[in-house]
């Protein structure tokens, strides 16, 4: 068994897509459209086979991302390195996200860090 993907409702569908992409080497589906309900998406396909779809309708309800809270908690990139989490991390400080924690080893050996990307949403950094 696998998980066949993971999906998450976003404000801006646009710059959420050239995010995953630009980023994380994504590469996207060409995009649906409901016309009826308003319903948008992308599928976003990465190297390993993992796939995100990211979903916009015109009636969300944008709720304040606490990141103490049950649910989903973050996605994580495993980059293959220390290396390219720390350049990553940079990239990612330098165009104006926050970086929440790391680069840093945790105490249960993960080598990672944490941003908070578009719209709230953490982005953990991995080897």
């Amino acid at each position: 068994m696998k998980i066949e993907h993971t999906a998450m409702y976003v404000s801006d569908l646009e710059a959420a897509l050239d995010f995953f992409v630009k980023y994380f080497g994504g590469s996207s589906s060409s995009g649906y459209h409901n016309a009826k309900t308003g319903f948008r998406s992308y599928f976003i396909s990465f190297d390993d086979g993992a796939r995100l779809e990211i979903m916009n309708r015109p009636d969300l309800d944008d709720m304040r991302k606490n990141p103490a809270r049950t649910g989903y908690a973050h996605i994580a990139f495993g980059l293959g390195s220390k290396d390219r989490v720390d350049e990553l991390t940079e990239e990612l400080r330098n165009d104006g996200y926050k970086v929440i924690s790391g680069p840093r080893t945790t105490g249960d050996g993960y080598y990672e860090s944490c941003i908070s990307a578009f719209e709230g949403n953490i982005i953990e950094l991995t080897v």
